[in-house]
């Protein structure tokens, strides 16, 4: 049961309301971070976070099969985290943009940043 504070908060819970995005907008953020809750996801963004690479360069550097990468590449792409590009017959794959980036390292820098104080 909840304790009664005797604090006014109405200023406070105005702000945030009237700031705080739609529902819809929320579980569109909830469902993308749920994409980065697959480690073979993780994997594959991290091979492409300094260079684009082919699902066969994936695949190899991974120990998995293409088939495997390419359906973790098509909801990566799905989610827009992913593009690609087409040389001929193969396709090349990268992060999409520079805040697929930031979202990686950040991430890192937050483990990083925790494991200082053990």
């Amino acid at each position: 049961m909840p304790t009664h504070c005797k604090h006014d908060h109405s200023e406070l819970l105005g702000r945030i309301k009237g700031e705080m995005p739609t529902d819809e907008l929320l579980s569109d953020l909830a469902d993308l971070y749920k994409i980065f809750g697959d480690s073979t996801r993780i994997k594959i963004m991290f091979a492409l976070y300094e260079e684009e690479m082919c699902v066969c360069a994936i695949s190899e550097l991974l120990g998995m099969t293409q088939s495997a990468i390419s359906h973790q590449l098509k909801v990566l792409k799905d989610a827009k985290l992913v593009a690609n590009r087409r040389d001929g017959k193969t396709i090349y794959y990268r992060l999409s943009d520079d805040h697929v980036k930031s979202i990686i390292a950040q991430g890192f820098d937050h483990l990083l940043e925790e494991q200082d104080y053990y």
